[in-house]
């Protein structure tokens, strides 16, 4: 199946560039309300089911025995800037668990916010597995092993208690067999299934149950901590702040999940180059298209829908922008 037009790039009054893609919106029962492409490929949703990797945190009694508190389980569930409160919580996680930042194996990187990376080279420093945009996952991740009695050492590999109580978690939620998928090797070094779109979609829709006691408690620490979640100007927590009664997540190369609990819906996507700068207004075209926000919710998600392309001038050059759907 070749998968529709679902965002496009203008520049002079015309169209530049066109981003194919798929998406699904599914309700608790498991119906599909609204969809448009392959939503029964698997793809690999990267970052976006971090939420469902929290679970496993949630549900074995982990967060509780730690304390953690609800700041702390939404940096669990992010991809964050690296900015000081988001090394502050995620060390706070690590010391809560007895865990030390040694044992990280997400690897390395910058801070994804300038003044947080320069402050760093200001002061002669370099980046740290801390500053990585996983490491409050990574940290959740470790306080699990800590929680199963487990050996904290390799707790990325597959056959880790840590990571086969998430597969069987993530399993459950999203209705697949996991260990029936293909499992490739995510940026931060933990396994990243291969799940349909539509089921992802139903994992998101039964996160919405009132009646989920764990699935709520993570979206409430999310509504609570937005900026936990990405960071200063990152999409997933503007359109949190300006939407509350929304839950989001981004994922590498174009996925993008979501979950509206008033609708009991969930919402999946992907965008087939993997360009981000397509999956942000695709899903913010999909979200505005739906039948559950108030007039002045689907007017701030309609704004959402597109930004404007500028050179390095700074003048307008055009626009990228989310198609109604």
């Amino acid at each position: 199946m070749i998968n529709p037009v679902i965002a496009e790039v203008t520049r002079g009054g015309m169209v530049e560039s066109r981003h194919r893609g798929a998406y699904a919106v599914v309700d608790v029962s498991g119906h599909v309300t609204a969809a448009e492409g392959g939503i029964a490929a698997a793809v690999f949703p990267r970052s976006a089911v971090k939420a469902f990797q929290c679970l496993a945190l949630i549900e074995s009694g982990a967060a509780d025995q730690f304390g953690l508190t609800p700041e702390e389980i939404a940096l669990c569930c992010a991809s964050h800037n690296g900015e000081p409160e988001h090394v502050r919580v995620a060390r706070a996680i690590l010391a809560k668990a007895g865990n030390v930042e040694s044992l990280y194996e997400c690897g390395a990187h910058w801070p994804g916010d300038e003044t947080a990376r320069f402050a760093l080279l200001r002061h002669g420093e370099s980046c740290a597995a801390v500053h990585n945009n996983c490491s409050g996952k990574h940290a959740g991740m470790l306080a699990l092993a800590r929680h199963l009695g487990a050996d904290p050492h390799g707790y990325t590999a597959p056959d880790h208690p840590v990571q086969r109580l998430i597969a069987e978690t993530m399993g459950r939620i999203c209705d697949v067999d996991l260990s029936q998928q293909p499992v490739g090797i995510d940026g931060c070094s933990v396994p990243t299934w291969a799940i349909p779109l539509k089921n992802m979609a139903l994992g998101f829709a039964r996160f919405s149950n009132p009646e989920f006691a764990a699935g709520r408690r993570i979206i409430e620490a999310v509504r609570a901590h937005p900026f936990m979640v990405a960071g200063t100007g990152d999409f997933d927590t503007r359109i949190m702040e300006a939407i509350p009664r929304l839950f989001i997540k981004t994922g590498a190369e174009g996925v993008y999940c979501a979950c509206i609990p008033h609708a009991g819906l969930g919402v999946a996507l992907k965008i087939d180059d993997g360009a981000s700068r397509a999956s942000e207004v695709a899903i913010a075209s999909v979200l505005s298209g739906l039948d559950c926000w108030t007039p002045e919710e689907r007017a701030t998600l309609h704004s959402f829908r597109h930004h404007e392309l500028s050179n390095w001038r700074k003048l307008e050059v055009g626009e990228v922008r989310g198609l109604q759907l």
